[in-house]
């Protein structure tokens, strides 16, 4: 799936370094693509597929050398809110349109063209990963 940049009604994208294929379920309880001592409670779900290409640049830097990102379209399986990390620490209202489950979501297809970071851009992020690893902060919970 090739799409433009944006949030697009009743779509929703997870990003993340593992290679998923249609179908698959992606669930709680599982370890946290950005601090491996992490088992997630919940499954993070943005219905900006920028959000969703951010997550998961993030995601590549904090993985294996050779980690890719990748984007997916998801559904829902079940009732999710609002991402109180996001909503109610950071931006109230919800304008990243940043989501939470306890409930899978389903794998529809991996989405291409989406905008990657430039290089500069990921080299500022790569350098404040490793900034906040180093004085122990919080990267994303």
């Amino acid at each position: 799936m090739d799409i433009s940049d944006g949030a697009q009604a009743g779509r929703y994208y997870h990003g993340t370094r593992a290679v998923l294929a249609p179908g698959d379920l992606i669930t709680a309880g599982r370890r946290s693509n950005y601090r491996s001592d992490v088992i997630m409670n919940h499954v993070y779900f943005t219905a900006r597929v920028d959000g969703g290409g951010l997550a998961a640049e993030i995601a590549a830097l904090l993985g294996p050398d050779d980690a890719e990102p990748h984007v997916y379209l998801v559904e829902p399986t079940g009732p999710f809110e609002d991402d109180p990390n996001v909503t109610d620490k950071k931006f109230p209202g919800n304008p990243t349109l940043s989501y939470r489950t306890s409930a899978p979501l389903r794998v529809v297809e991996e989405v291409t063209g989406w905008a990657r970071l430039e290089p500069a851009e990921l080299e500022l992020w790569r350098d404040r990963l490793t900034a906040m690893r180093e004085s122990n902060a919080e990267i994303i919970n």
